[in-house]
């Protein structure tokens, strides 16, 4: 039996979220907003179809997924408006973990191979109402294929008689106590639609309904019981907090067996209160989650330290981390973190963009505009294809920095930043 997943929809239309591709009346204004609210239910993963039309409402949706994409903590599969292999390569481009191919439109299906070859064929998911369609292309879609979406919640049994792949099922008009039916068939891996997006405050109690009838569903996996760990007297283990991205150490909190199986089910962390007594999901009130990307526990099994993708501040003062109240420090030369020190200039850069000053090259740079960007930059490439010619290594050193510098102005100016390249290199 599959692992079964929560998805709700976002169906992109003018870049507001409406109602479904039939119906498109306003649910969100602000897409953005509906993805940090499905997260916060416990969405497992996020479709996003882009109903655009023409070809600039067609980028400015890829835009709007781009950024969807960089703030979901979870899966986001793109669909809609795909008519030849570009247009797949611009969804995942865009941050999407998978692309949906429309069987009910022929030219998708005509595609299939060549993307699948292209992206790999866990990157494919095809849609459908009929699963004739399925059964007509049996051979390519078991070839090429990872999973498919039924559009059509009544015809489950002819889907499975067809195909043996995983599928969603996507469900508009469905009660919620029909889920676990839906659920119980082992093909089934999830579910998605106006059911899911209407209903998604209920995502954690429907988890809860799947496990207590040994349905499996997506969770967090211990390598250890919390029995195997060392406690204090108060029957709680402390917990170190660090920022994944940069390691900075957030907080330090405490987790009994309750708090520890709850971050467990939801992904989420959650501790326990000393001063309230009382079990603490960080981020319910301020809405500063923290989303696990990996607990360890240290040698003696008496502290976890928790890496996590932290919302906003960690510290309820507003400050990033808890850890500003300097008390002593010797005078030493910190060793640089490259990221750190890529960031920081990008950021310096940001704010002369934004706040001009007079005599900076940088915004000399961005007065002149692109072109002038780009003939720098093209001159910075070229002095460093000279610079390796020469055997003292510290002239390409000092090219590099100056192409480097050149290539965050047209960051800044194309609204590029070093995530979406880290990010991107990460992908490939």
């Amino acid at each position: 039996m599959f692992i079964k997943k929560f998805i709700p929809c976002i169906y992109l239309y003018n870049l507001h979220a409406v109602r479904n591709l039939e119906d498109t009346s306003v649910v969100d204004t602000d897409p953005l907003r509906l993805v940090q609210r499905y997260m916060e239910n416990g969405a497992d993963e996020i479709i996003v179809f882009d109903m655009s039309e023409g070809d600039k409402d067609h980028e400015e949706a890829l835009d709007m997924i781009k950024e969807i994409a960089k703030i979901s903590e979870v899966d986001v599969i793109g669909g809609g408006n795909i008519k030849r292999m570009e247009d797949v390569k611009k969804l995942l481009y865009a941050g999407c973990a998978r692309a949906i191919l429309d069987y009910n439109d022929i030219s998708n299906i005509e595609i299939t191979e060549e993307v699948s070859l292209k992206f790999g064929k866990e990157k494919i998911l095809a849609r459908f109402d009929d699963p004739a369609i399925v059964s007509d292309h049996i051979d390519l879609i078991d070839k090429y294929v990872s999973t498919l979406i039924l559009m059509n919640p009544h015809m489950i049994r002819e889907t499975i008689a067809v195909t043996q792949l995983p599928f969603i099922v996507q469900i508009n008009q469905v009660a919620l106590n029909k889920l676990l039916e839906i659920f119980a068939y082992p093909s089934v891996c999830g579910v998605t639609g106006n059911t899911i997006n209407d209903n998604v405050e209920e995502i954690s109690n429907l988890k809860t309904l799947c496990m207590d009838n040994n349905i499996p569903i997506v969770s967090l996996k211990s390598a250890y019981t919390w029995d195997m760990f060392k406690l204090g007297p108060d029957g709680l283990i402390p917990v170190v907090v660090q920022d994944y991205r940069t390691d900075e150490v957030l907080m330090v909190a405490y987790m009994n067996q309750e708090a520890f199986e709850n971050t467990l089910l939801t992904g989420k962390m959650t501790y326990y209160s000393r001063s309230r007594r009382e079990l603490w999901l960080k981020g319910e009130t301020s809405g500063h989650y923290q989303y696990v990307k990996s607990l360890t526990a240290d040698c003696d099994m008496d502290t976890i330290l928790a890496k996590v993708s932290q919302v906003g501040a960690a510290c309820h003062t507003g400050a990033k981390s808890c850890f500003f109240n300097e008390i002593t420090k010797k005078d030493y030369q910190e060793p640089d973190n490259p990221l750190m020190v890529f960031e920081e200039v990008l950021d310096v850069i940001k704010d002369r963009k934004v706040h001009p000053k007079e005599g900076s090259y940088t915004n000399y740079l961005f007065d002149k505009g692109i072109d002038k960007i780009l003939k720098k930059l093209g001159e910075e490439a070229t002095e460093i294809v000279i610079a390796a010619k020469n055997p003292n290594a510290n002239e390409v050193k000092y090219e590099i920095s100056d192409f480097l510098y050149h290539m965050m102005v047209l960051m800044v100016e194309k609204g590029v930043s070093w995530e979406d390249i880290t990010t991107e290199l990460a992908n490939r």
